[in-house]
């Protein structure tokens, strides 16, 4: 059986968030950076957020390759989970991921750059709606940019080409079952 590749007719960089409060966002994101390795194209991910406690992506990424980066830039998750870092640690940290997606998204060595738990970090004041729709308006015409987290800030989805809100019905956790490797991280 032949497979037929479908190509657009004309290429464009995608805007695409991924927001709600259920459980689903990274992995969809993620789920996009495999799909994007299968046709052969560089994705890099930053996470805001994530970095005190191992996620399976972390390891997950290096078995596509080259062709996937992942660089966790956070301290955790500011303000909750016992994290112990002051809100100034955990922002200085924010602005410094700030830095490193201005270099990667400049670069033109990727294809899609995901923005992993961006809209937590913006929600929280870590870093400014400004410095994320410079973010936006800065972005090649030919880049996918996937944005992640809880609260997208409305002006962010205005921006978006495609929003994604992930709700939930209902969780494990709730149930009090403790989250698990594979799936919850």
């Amino acid at each position: 059986m032949e497979i037929n590749k479908l190509e657009p007719e004309k290429k464009h960089g995608l805007v695409v968030v991924l927001t709600g409060n259920g459980k689903g966002k990274t992995t969809s994101a993620m789920g996009m950076a495999l799909r994007a390795a299968g046709h052969q194209m560089r994705v890099c991910i930053i996470q805001f957020m994530k970095g005190d406690i191992y996620s399976g992506e972390w390891d997950g990424v290096k078995l596509l390759g080259d062709l996937v980066e992942l660089h966790s830039t956070g301290k955790g998750f500011c303000g909750i989970q016992g994290n112990p870092y002051p809100h100034s640690e955990h922002r200085e940290n924010a602005q410094q991921a700030l830095k490193l997606v201005d270099q990667k998204m400049l670069s033109g060595e990727y294809d899609v750059l995901i923005l992993d738990e961006i809209n937590n970090a913006l929600q929280l004041k870590l870093i400014d709606l400004d410095q994320v729709l410079a973010i936006l308006d800065n972005k090649p015409e030919l880049l996918h940019l996937v944005i992640t987290g809880r609260d997208a800030h409305e002006e962010v989805l205005s921006r978006a080409d495609t929003a994604s809100r992930v709700d939930e019905i209902t969780h494990a956790y709730r149930k009090d079952i403790e989250p698990q490797p594979g799936i919850d991280y």
